[in-house]
């Protein structure tokens, strides 16, 4: 009935009556997500009308009500095949500002227009692959790139680039050929980093080092949805840079790592905004190269430097680990380096592991990156083990037992998806500079023994990459403790009382041929099968273990 109505006011009524029944029909429909079957063939001609309608010299406040119920209508996929047409796009697009011709953004009444096409275009071609396809026969990327430089400095316009970002977060998803046009082209990257620039409104101080006013106020609504969108369409930009090719490249990818930076240091208007910021920070930094994360951390000027020297010599001196980090003026400092960033994604992990759910998506890409950070970045390295694996000092508990990150972390390391508890098995063995026998003194052999197996190095030793050879000093509670330590477990258990030290020496015959036959008749049927060690370190059947170390005994007689 709605449907009916608004149709016969669109064929036959003046701009105002359109604009009030149209106004009317956006009001009553404005949650409407779901629409029925019964009226499909209302709405399409609905559609129609309205394209017709905009092609005429209306009132702005028109546009604007013929344009909600369009974005309204466009929710519906089979309503768009029909409208769906280049003539329909284009009138659109020069709603949207977005024809070459259009210089500049002068009449603020116009914008309303601007967003509400923008939001029309947003709809269609997320749920058309027509309007994909006329996307690239338009060049409506380079559209929007044009539309983003003529408003990239200014403040008063946010709702215009958030959905022109947003616009072009879709293309760039829907069509990978756009990423590689967005990034060489049309200069996608020092565009969108000088978009997220505006947002935040960064000050630099050095070359990739901005000013932090950590008691300024806290990003408005608008800004933070800008950066959002700049942030998820500079991800897929950047989605296949894993490697700088040209001086240029690094430079930019470092400029843009220096404004991830100041994202992860500032906050949004509420908690659960600041996270999905975040969020989106780390899944861009992740597409970094990893020789560009050096500027996550800087260091310290003359001023601070003597902060952190005076901190430092206010501390007992029997604090010798806790001396490596202070905190001086909300700013973490480790040996004259600031970490402030490091730890913002620190907490940002544990908030993850804490949530206890959506680990694939959620804690995946913070887990990685802090990976990939300290396998190629010294100080981040040692940094993070200074605060995830400090120095052991308690061992009567279980390694997975407790609330500390380290126990977090050990136990992601049993958990049922595969893929979640490897990177965690991973950045501990990265922590521990891939040594074999500083990993199980934090987490126990029964926890480490899924990624001993697959790195093959159940037998001990050290992982393919070199580390710094620095110290890695053992606590006195650690050095008393570590004879009674359970290699297993991981934790200090009390002398057990040998069952076998009673038994005659008959008795013990016999329990060890009980022992043989349930595990012979175990593998004759095949529930269990036997497995070695071979040379390498790795698993294989037994019987192939033991035939590998035969022949290294022959060669070795051999050669004598």
């Amino acid at each position: 009935m709605d449907e009916e109505r608004a149709l016969y006011i669109v064929r036959a009524g003046e701009a105002g009556a359109i604009e009030r029944v149209l106004r009317d029909y956006s009001d009553k429909h404005r949650a409407t997500f779901k629409f029925e079957s019964t009226d499909e063939d209302k709405r399409k001609k609905l559609c129609e009308g309205i394209f017709k309608v905009l092609v005429k010299d209306i009132p702005t406040t028109c546009q604007v009500s013929c344009l909600e119920v369009l974005r309204i209508l466009s929710r519906d996929k089979k309503v768009l095949v029909p409208v769906t047409t280049k003539e329909n796009m284009q009138i659109l697009l020069r709603l949207a500002k977005l024809n070459e011709s259009d210089d500049s953004l002068e009449k603020v009444s116009e914008f309303p227009v601007i967003v509400e096409s923008l939001k029309c275009l947003c709809n269609i071609v997320f749920n058309s692959q027509m309007a994909q396809q006329l996307s690239l026969e338009l060049n409506l990327a380079a559209k929007l790139c044009n539309l983003l430089r003529k408003c990239k400095d200014r403040k008063f316009i946010n709702d215009i680039k958030c959905f022109d970002l947003r616009l072009l977060f879709l293309l760039s998803l829907l069509h990978t050929d756009i990423r590689s046009q967005l990034r060489y082209e049309l200069q996608g990257l020092p565009l969108l980093t000088q978009i997220l620039e505006s947002a935040f409104s960064i000050k630099w101080t050095d070359e990739y080092e901005s000013a932090i006013d950590h008691n300024g106020p806290p990003l408005s609504p608008q800004e933070t949805d800008c950066a959002i969108e700049a942030l998820k369409a500079l991800f897929n930009v950047t989605v296949d840079s894993w490697k700088v090719h040209k001086e240029s490249d690094s430079h930019q990818f470092r400029v843009m790592a220096a404004v991830l930076r100041h994202c992860l240091l500032i906050v949004g208007p509420t908690e659960d905004k600041t996270e999905e910021l975040h969020s989106n920070a780390v899944n861009l930094l992740s597409n970094v190269p990893v020789s560009c994360l050096d500027v996550l951390i800087c260091p310290l000027t003359h001023e601070e430097t003597a902060q952190e020297a005076t901190t430092l010599d206010e501390l007992p001196s029997d604090k010798t680990a806790e001396k490596e980090t202070v905190l001086k003026n909300n700013t973490m400092v480790y040996s004259g380096m600031n970490m402030e960033a490091i730890h913002v994604l620190l907490n940002f992990m544990e908030k993850r592991i804490d949530k206890g759910s959506s680990y694939r998506e959620g804690l995946t890409p913070v887990l990685s990156l802090l990976t990939e950070c300290s396998r190629a970045h010294r100080n981040i390295r040692k940094f993070l083990k200074d605060q995830v694996l400090p120095p052991l000092r308690d061992v009567t508990n279980r390694p997975e037992v407790g609330s500390t990150v380290r126990n977090k972390l050990v136990r992601l390391m049993t958990h049922v998806d595969l893929g979640v508890k490897q990177i965690a098995a991973e950045f501990l063995f990265v922590l521990c500079k891939e040594r074999v026998d500083s990993l199980l003194k934090y987490t126990g052999y029964g926890n480490a023994a899924g990624l001993l197996a697959a790195r093959g190095l159940l037998a001990g030793g050290r992982g393919d990459n070199w580390y710094s050879e620095d110290e890695d000093t053992d606590t006195e509670e650690y050095k008393n403790a570590k004879p009674n330590i359970n290699l297993i477990t991981g934790h200090l258990e009390e002398p057990m009382p040998n069952p076998i030290d009673e038994m005659t020496e008959e008795q013990k015959e016999y329990e060890a041929m009980k022992l043989v036959n349930m595990l012979d008749k175990l593998s004759r049927e095949e529930l269990l099968k036997p497995m070695g060690l071979k040379p390498d370190g790795t698993i294989t059947p037994l019987e192939e273990a033991l035939n590998q170390y035969s022949v290294i005994e022959e060669t070795s007689s051999d050669t004598d």
